[in-house]
């Protein structure tokens, strides 16, 4: 029998906001000591009122937006009831029937081309409170600071077929709401957390079988792994007539690589869904929601077709480039620079469209292999993010220049990098401080190679006899004897013409 893989995700998102979802507490409590960003609100005392986070709605509604949804008119918070002791209500404020936003989609690009996934709906709710276990199991206790966290939760339809669409999906999504900036979606920090629903049905059948929800997956290497382990596991029970007939809830076991049982999965009826009496519900107008559109910044797929497009970058490189949003403003201040410096250059003829048309390929080739490749390591070598970095776009592009006008070679130009990454230095002072600067004088270049041509008779005379390699050792000789300040192209064009 073939079996067909249905997989769905619940995403919660943990919103940055300075305060919490219904109450004034400082919203950082994860880094505060336990219990210390607490208040009767957020603790669920009797006689205390919630009022709304206006930033965590107005965040939710772009975030909405920016994953295609509809935003209703009208929209209400309801309580969820259920009692755990990381639960201080007992019961937690959420939202059921008339969410933020409904009907959604994200496109995503697989191994296999673009699928389309479809999202159920994005509505608000507050986090629970967090449990501490000691690891001999002879302590445990409930810090309440996560306790009114605001968090948005977005469910998507059944449409992923494959562990790598799910990982896939929760990439591009983790990289839509860093580029909003309302949540630093950090799956390690708990600021992104996901639940995956699993189930098989034979190949051809539109019937949904009972779901195993996978929870504890913290990382996106976890979501993938996870789900191919439950792949294998469900695979052999329907193999051996013992598919799985109940909603069931698995935890992910990373240490070992499983999932293991944890309870059967409760449904909405089991958590008694009535409207929130404290908070009043929300009206959203079509001006509101206009308004809402306005304050979403380019999103991250959009970027990526529009670097490629307009820059000529490779889809490969602008996907890397694109996934930090301070490394994508980064290389588009350095575009604008190496632009300026092109028009502005003598000799060169044409209106700026076409000079930017002649050069932009090469251009492009060198910015990117130098900014992913040579900067990348440094930043990363350091534990640093390009915001960090003590080299400016100017002096980025600076450097640049001086490489693509051969006034460096590869050498030179690293240890140029190098310097101007630890010191913020200028690449011009830079070369004039550190002994650094080419000889471009060609009679200069000259005589050092009519040196080297004497001194090497056998590898001249080789070269003489067609032996064409031997023209390396010539270059490696005139190279050392300058120390690396000479073009090796020009120093291999003028021995070729001499020999």
């Amino acid at each position: 029998m073939q079996l067909e893989t249905i997989i769905g995700l619940e995403i919660h998102v943990q919103l940055k906001t300075k305060s919490k979802m219904f109450c004034r507490c400082d919203n950082s409590g994860e880094d505060k000591p336990a219990n210390t960003t607490v208040c009767p609100v957020c603790m669920g005392h009797p006689g205390v009122l919630p009022v709304a986070n206006k930033q965590a709605i107005e965040w939710s509604v772009m975030s909405a937006l920016a994953i295609n949804c509809n935003i209703p008119n009208f929209s209400k918070f309801d309580r969820k009831n259920y009692f755990y002791p990381d639960l201080p209500k007992g019961y937690q404020i959420s939202q059921y029937d008339q969410p933020i936003g409904l009907g959604g989609f994200l496109i995503i690009d697989t191994s296999k081309g673009q699928k389309k996934i479809k999202i159920t709906r994005l509505h608000m709710e507050e986090d629970a409170a967090k449990l501490q276990h000691s690891a001999d199991d002879k302590w445990s206790f409930v810090d309440y600071n996560r306790s009114s966290t605001p968090l948005m939760e977005i469910v998507t339809e059944p449409d992923m077929r494959t562990p790598e669409e799910a990982k896939i999906f929760m990439q591009e999504l983790r990289l839509i709401m860093r580029h909003l900036d309302v949540s630093s979606a950090d799956m390690e920090k708990g600021h992104l957390r996901c639940d995956a629903n699993i189930s098989l049905r034979p190949v051809g059948q539109d019937e949904l079988f009972p779901k195993t929800e996978i929870k504890n997956l913290n990382s996106f290497k976890a979501v993938e792994r996870a789900l191919e382990y439950e792949i294998k596991r469900q695979i052999k029970l329907w193999e051996a007539y013992r598919a799985p007939d109940t909603l069931a809830t698995r935890g992910w076991n990373d240490a070992k690589q499983i999932t293991e049982e944890q309870r059967t999965k409760e449904e909405a009826k089991d958590y008694r869904y009535f409207p929130e009496p404290d908070l009043p519900p929300l009206t959203f107008t079509p001006e509101y929601i206009e308004e809402m559109k306005t304050k979403i910044p380019e999103l991250p797929q959009a970027k990526r077709l529009r670097f490629i497009d307009m820059y000529g970058i490779a889809p490969a490189d602008a996907k890397i480039i694109v996934e930090d949003k301070e490394l994508a403003n980064y290389t588009e201040q350095v575009i604008s620079e190496l632009k300026g410096w092109l028009i502005s250059l003598e000799g060169v003829e044409g209106t700026e469209e076409e000079i930017w048309a002649n050069n932009k390929q090469k251009l492009m080739k060198l910015v990117t292999g130098w900014l992913i490749n040579k900067l990348g390591a440094l930043l990363n070598e350091n534990n640093l993010g390009v915001r960090d970095c003590k080299i400016t776009p100017e002096n980025f592009a600076e450097l640049i220049a001086m490489i693509y006008q051969n006034k460096l070679n590869s050498a030179t130009a690293q240890t140029l990098l190098t310097e101007m990454f630890k010191t913020g230095i200028d690449p011009s002072h830079a070369l004039e401080e550190g002994g650094l600067k080419q000889i471009s004088d060609e009679k200069e270049i000259e005589n050092i190679i009519n040196k080297i041509i004497a001194a090497n008779p056998d590898p001249v005379a080789d070269y003489k006899r067609g032996k064409v390699q031997a023209i390396k050792f010539l270059v490696g000789q005139v190279m050392r004897a300058t120390k690396g300040k000479v073009d090796p192209q020009k120093v291999e064009e003028i021995l070729k013409n001499k020999l």
